[in-house]
């Protein structure tokens, strides 16, 4: 395991926990963390109408955003690989062109964004899950994102545009080094209301939110110096806003299946303070030829079937059943290594995983990843166990 922290303070460093999550800035973090955007900002208020390329770059406008990779890759010998790159931005203050200005005797180290980034590597035979961070504030090419061509950076982590529509990504952490090519299979897929993704019933508490759920992959993996050409799958979720979860709410667990038949499944379900499902759950169901179903907090049933506890205590969920009975769908996941934990800003779990079940009756397999986050946040505050990732107040 290594992090990084480059050019960045320590108040920095904190903010930057704010953009930890696909699904909105945790509320019980302290401070800045759990507040609205002030004045300035844009806000998520209604449905949108994407435009890409566009739309894959930044948007500058919302305080926060991430870009977010997860896949699994094969090697020529069979061996099996599981990773995550995600890219975070977070905004300081809102634009200000006369603010943003050139004037004599300023900084060029000051900065308007910071950003954060998180590699990580399930390297199935070998037993070993690796993971990195790094941090650094948007100044002197440090880090930043631009769209033209696409791209988004800290230090040598990247991702950028390629020839043919394609997109590149690169980073590399002790132990491992990972350069895939990426091609997205299909049209991007607005999630919840026409990509408007409300996570509350407090105002703001929104975001925008589409995802790439097939993306052919390949390239090399190096692991211990010896590179292996490897080929795979990868999921992409990309999302922006302002706002922050509600004051009740504190943790989720998210899951992006991958059917072998060519459809695909997400969901998030947010927990609140007492480990109880909050009713702005949701999801998205896409078929093999593309074309999206939402899935509302009602409609998909998700059932722990054991669990992990950490060296330190934290207890997480490992091995789950998800039924859809509107899709005729009953799955049974796996992690595919039981400690798949980072321990990052803030530490959370995510990791690959297979799942098999039965659609209408016949067959169903595939392979996934999870998010599981704010479970050792009990831990920390209160001595307890973990096992709802939030403690009720």
């Amino acid at each position: 395991m290594t992090v990084r922290a480059t050019h960045v303070g320590p108040f920095l460093v904190l903010l930057l926990i704010a953009t930890s999550a696909r699904a909105a800035p945790p509320a019980d973090l302290g401070g800045p963390l759990g507040q609205a955007a002030g004045p300035g900002f844009a806000q998520a208020l209604a449905p949108r109408a994407f435009a890409f390329p566009r739309d894959h770059a930044a948007h500058d406008t919302f305080r926060q955003e991430w870009w977010y990779f997860t896949g699994h890759l094969l090697g020529p010998g069979g061996e099996r690989f599981g990773f995550e790159l995600t890219f975070f931005r977070f905004a300081l203050a809102p634009p200000d062109a006369a603010d943003d200005a050139p004037r004599s005797g300023r900084s060029a180290w000051r900065a308007r964004q910071i950003y954060m980034a998180h590699f990580a590597v399930t390297d199935v035979a070998g037993h070993r899950f690796e993971f990195a961070q790094k941090l650094s504030r948007g100044a002197l090419g440090l880090a930043g994102a631009h769209d033209s061509p696409l791209a988004v950076w800290i230090d040598d982590w990247t991702l950028a545009e390629g020839p043919g529509a394609r997109w590149r990504l690169r980073a590399s952490e002790p132990g491992y080094e990972l350069r895939l090519d990426l091609a997205p299979a299909g049209a991007p897929v607005p999630n919840g209301n026409a990509g408007l993704s409300v996570k509350s019933a407090a105002p703001g508490s929104a975001s925008y939110y589409y995802s790439l759920p097939r993306i052919v992959v390949q390239g090399t993996l190096t692991r211990a110096g010896q590179p292996l050409a490897v080929t795979g799958l990868a999921w992409f979720d990309h999302e922006w806003g302002s706002g922050a979860l509600s004051t009740r709410q504190c943790g989720w667990d998210w899951f992006a299946l991958q059917l072998d038949d060519g459809s695909a499944l997400m969901f998030y379900a947010l927990r609140d303070r007492a480990g109880h499902r909050d009713p702005h759950s949701a999801g998205t169901f896409i078929d093999r030829q593309g074309a999206a179903r939402p899935l509302g907090d009602d409609e998909v049933a998700l059932e722990p079937t054991g669990s992990w506890v950490s060296g330190d205590g934290v207890r997480y969920p490992s091995g789950w059943r998800i039924r859809v009975p509107v899709l005729a769908l009953d799955l049974s996941g796996q992690p595919v290594l039981a400690d798949q934990e980072l321990r990052t800003s803030p530490r959370y779990w995510e990791g690959a995983i297979d799942f098999k079940g039965t659609r209408a009756g016949a067959p169903a397999a595939g392979r996934g990843y999870v998010e599981l986050v704010g479970y050792a946040e009990e831990r920390r505050q209160t001595g307890g166990t973990g096992a709802h990732g939030c403690v009720a107040r």
